[in-house]
């Protein structure tokens, strides 16, 4: 469980939010932070997408990312270097995918 503003977060074992209802803009750039990414309209426009297709079943992978129109695979490789999909999944406050190992 992480505190953050007095608001308990409860998170698994990898940092994932258990419950994706607590997610907050300013939980987005904490997180973002320990990843040395500094938040941008076209990350928070691109958090906030993969939250949308989370909450409508979605199974995510990169490739749907990168068809999304908001990003192409290698800008969203370079918003979210190291594991794009992995790294915002969790900035995102949602599941880690199924395709992440």
């Amino acid at each position: 469980m992480e505190t953050m503003n007095a608001q308990h977060i409860e998170v698994n074992e990898e940092g994932y939010m258990k419950d994706p209802a607590q997610w907050t803009e300013e939980w987005a750039h904490e997180v973002a932070r320990e990843y040395n990414i500094n938040l941008t309209d076209k990350h928070l426009a691109l958090l906030k997408w993969l939250r949308e297709k989370h909450n409508e079943g979605v199974a995510l992978n990169i490739r749907k990312v990168g068809k999304s129109g908001l990003v192409d695979i290698k800008e969203f490789y370079q918003l979210f270097p190291g594991g794009p999909l992995k790294i915002s999944s969790r900035i995102a406050g949602i599941p880690k995918p199924v395709s992440c190992v």
